[in-house]
Parts: structure tokens; C-alpha cells; sequence
């Protein structure tokens, strides 16, 4: 866990490419003290939870998740996402099979988990004496101590042609040059952390925080915000290792989607956090 100091920092930004994702506006925020897990949870670490308590996740007790189409059997007619056809719906996809019931974890056990439904986040951090972040911590952390810059290392996804973080390179959905070295997800301590000390903030896989989703925020400075009370949508941040220019470019500290509780994917993750000291 990484200590953040109390402190008021420029959340959102105005330039979103997507204006139902509610990035804007650019808003004043106060957070308190408090502890950012460095990395995304590990299907290690997750294993050991499952392990100390037999838990089973969503996925696992619903049969299915769903797997990116590159990861699935080309000769198998698996179920299509209508609103994204790359997704497959997958029998026996959860987080200890990610591409489906052939596949395995063994060396990708410092990847980030996935196929992780919101509850099954909230069980591990029930077990592990933490939380969830908020969505104010969570982007406070990724932006690093910048101000008003899109990345955690500043404002070009690409610095010297070296790549930052794991996300989409090439033709979207079907050509993908992993430039950045990853076909799927990344280990967590892959590329430099940001100068707050936090690995993959963006890219790699979408983190679930807290908060409820609404698109609707006050331009006033705001202490601690939790997000509304009442909602049936949950924000999930920072992109993933799908994210391109040409698709959704939500690949940045300010990205947001709004996401059912019971979503399970193989790109959907989470990190946790504890109250500062």
C-alpha cells in the first residue's frame, strides 16, 4: 500500500471523448489521507483469498464470462456481445480459466485478476481489512501529483516511441502489433510507475472504485466525494489493454465508464485501498 497525503487536486477533464462518460467538468477536489494498493490485484493474490475461503466468484456460480474474440476458439460459435461483437460469452470463463475452461493461470499469476463481478471484489476486500477506492482517490493517486495532463507521465501516450502503459496497438478490433509487448493483460509491476509511486493506472484492465456512476458533477470545490447514493450503474476506471484511438481512447486518469455490478470480463479488474494514517 502507498501512503497519499490529504490534499485538493483537479479532478475530470473537459476534453472526454465521450460526453455520456461524465469527465467534465474540471473540478476542485478534496481527499483526506489514504492508502493506494501499488498494483492491481494478482491472480496470486486472489487465489490465496479463494484458498483461505472457498469463495466462489459470480462467474464461476453463473458458468460463463466474457473472453476478448482473439483469446476464444475460432471453431467453436460461442454467444456474441451485441453492443461489442469482439466479446465472446464463454462457458467456463472465470478468473482461474480467463480465455475459457482450456486455459490456465499458471504463468500469469502476477497478471491482474479478471472475470471479477463487483461483489467479488467487495468479498476479497471484506477478507483482506480493506476497500474500495473512491473514484476521487483513485484518479487523485493515478494523476501522480500532474496537473490537468491526461497520462501519469505526462501528456503524449507515447514518449520517444517508448510505450507507457498496455494498451491497443494497430487495427482495432482484429490486428493487434503488440508494440507494447502484450497480446492480453500485463503483470502489474510492467512499465514505470507514476510519481506517486502507482503501476498501470492506465491500460492494462479496468479498475471497479466505489462509486456510483452519474455523469452530473458539480463544478464547486467538493470534500471527499463518494458519488450518488441511489444508481444502478458502478464506475470503473483507467481503461484497458483494448482501449485504442480508433475505438474508445478511455485510456486516460480521467477515463470512466458506467458498468452493471454483475459485469464480468476479461479486461475488468480492481485495486484496493485502506483509511490514511
Amino acid at each position: 500500500m502507498v501512503a497519499m497525503p490529504c490534499g485538493w487536486f483537479r479532478m475530470g477533464a473537459a476534453d472526454g471523448p465521450h460526453p455520456e462518460d461524465g469527465e467534465g467538468p474540471v473540478r476542485d477536489v478534496f481527499v483526506d489521507s489514504f492508502a493506494l494498493a501499488a498494483t492491481a490485484v494478482t491472480i496470486a493474490e486472489f487465489a490465496e483469498f479463494v484458498k483461505s475461503t472457498g469463495y466462489r466468484t459470480l462467474a464461476e456460480r453463473v458458468g460463463s464470462s466474457f473472453v476478448f474474440h482473439a483469446f476464444c476458439d475460432p471453431e467453436t460459435d460461442f454467444p456474441v456481445m451485441a453492443q461489442a461483437p469482439w466479446w465472446r460469452h464463454v462457458p467456463g470463463a472465470f478468473w482461474g480459466s480467463p480465455d475459457g475452461p482450456d486455459s490456465c493461470t499458471r504463468h500469469r499469476r502476477d497478471h491482474p485478476v479478471t472475470h471479477v463481478a463487483r461483489e467479488d471484489a467487495l468479498a476479497y476486500c471484506h477478507w483482506s481489512g480493506t476497500r474500495l477506492p473512491t473514484e476521487a482517490e483513485w484518479e487523485c493517486a493515478a494523476r501522480g501529483g500532474r496537473v490537468g495532463e491526461p497520462f501519469p507521465w505526462g501528456v503524449e501516450l507515447e514518449q520517444g516511441g517508448i510505450q507507457r502503459s498496455n494498451v491497443w496497438q494497430g487495427k482495432f478490433p482484429d490486428d493487434n502489433t503488440c508494440d507494447d509487448g502484450f497480446e492480453g493483460t500485463a503483470p502489474v509491476t510492467a512499465y514505470d510507475p507514476n510519481g506517486s509511486g502507482f503501476y498501470n493506472m492506465t491500460g492494462n484492465v479496468w479498475e471497479w472504485v466505489s462509486d456510483r456512476f452519474t455523469d452530473l458533477h458539480s463544478p464547486r470545490p467538493v470534500r471527499n466525494p463518494k458519488g450518488p447514493l441511489n444508481g444502478t450503474t458502478l464506475v470503473a476506471k483507467g481503461g484497458s489493454y483494448l482501449c485504442h484511438a480508433s475505438y474508445c481512447k478511455r485510456y486516460r486518469v480521467s477515463s470512466r465508464q458506467q458498468l452493471a455490478a454483475d459485469t464480468t470480463t476479461g479486461n475488468l479488474g480492481f485495486r484496493v485501498a485502506s483509511a490514511g494514517t
